[in-house]
């Protein structure tokens, strides 16, 4: 599966995809801008944090919004509030940072309701 990770921090990066993801092709956005760059319909689901360098997690989500409405995106944010605010946005359902073992079960689920 084809995942676009939205996430700033580069050594959470490397844990997450070593541990959680790496039976997935993985491209890392480290901030807004290039989530809206790479962001393209190649992509099976987005993995989406609330707090990067140039602003919020949620201008990602919304953007990526306006141009798919199917396109599974994970709110996965530290913090409760973060997440509530991605959800808001248009994710489709949360795997908080701190119950990141869970992400696999995540991505089964969020792939077999589509």
């Amino acid at each position: 599966m084809k995942i676009l990770y939205v996430e700033n921090h580069k050594a959470f990066v490397s844990a997450v995809k070593r541990e959680f993801l790496s039976d997935h092709d993985v491209e890392v956005a480290p901030d807004i801008n290039s989530a809206k760059a790479m962001f393209n319909d190649s992509y099976h689901l987005v993995l989406c944090d609330y707090d990067l360098d140039d602003g919020k997690g949620t201008e990602v989500v919304s953007y990526i919004r306006e141009l798919s409405a199917t396109v599974p995106i994970i709110a996965a944010s530290s913090h409760e509030r973060g997440n509530s605010l991605l959800i808001q946005a248009g994710a489709n359902i949360i795997c908080g940072k701190m119950d990141f073992r869970s992400l696999p079960n995540c991505i089964d689920r969020i792939i077999n309701e589509i």
